[in-house]
Order: structure tokens, then sequence, then C-alpha cells
């Protein structure tokens, strides 16, 4: 598998970040995490997403999306919302999500 970035997307799109500090408590998330995996790639208006995590324990997942109706059928699904709600529950310490405008995007690859 080649690891790369998500590619550059012509702007406006929306981009949702979520930082997150894990609990000790890791009972049923790999499974629930590749379900909303699933899940979101659905979406018509889901562009990608990234994720990583410091050695210190910060997560920090980017999703992008087309449009506000994509990012929202995204939040409104009965699967995600039960996923967050387990979550608060088991899952986080604590966590923060920004939404935000993407007005400029650009990459770069090299070839060979």
């Amino acid at each position: 598998m080649t690891i790369k970035p998500v590619p550059a997307f012509e702007p406006p799109y929306l981009m949702a970040v979520f930082s997150s500090v894990r609990t000790a408590d890791d009972s049923g998330y790999p499974e629930t995490s590749d379900r909303m995996e699933e899940l979101v790639r659905e979406i018509p208006g889901f562009l990608g997403y990234e994720s990583a995590r410091t050695p210190g324990g910060l997560g920090i997942t980017v999703g992008y999306f087309r449009d506000h109706d994509a990012l929202a059928r995204w939040r409104q699904n009965l699967e995600h919302q039960a996923a967050m709600k387990r979550g608060r529950a088991d899952w986080y310490e604590s966590y923060t999500l920004h939404i935000a405008s993407v007005e400029r995007s650009h990459g770069f690859e090299r070839n060979g």
C-alpha cells in the first residue's frame, strides 16, 4: 500500500478536523472505526480523509467533504451518531471538532 496524502481538490470544499485523546478502553473501537470508514465512503460528496496519532496520544483525523449537504449526511447518519455517543461514553478523554471552508488547495508529487 502506497502512503499518500489526500489529493488537492478544486475549492471550495469543507474539512472537518477531529482532534482527540483516547481513553485506555479500546473495546470495540477498531471494529467501529472500520465500519465508520465504510459508511463515510458511501456518502456522495465525501472526498477522503487522513488520520494520524502522535506517540503521546493526540489523534487528528481530517475529513474532506464537497459541501455542507455531504457533511450533514455524515453527521446525521444513525450509525455514526451511535458511534459518537459511544466515543463520549468510552473511548475519548477529550476531543475537539473544527469545520472549515477550504479556499485554496494544491499539491506536489515527485515523479520517478
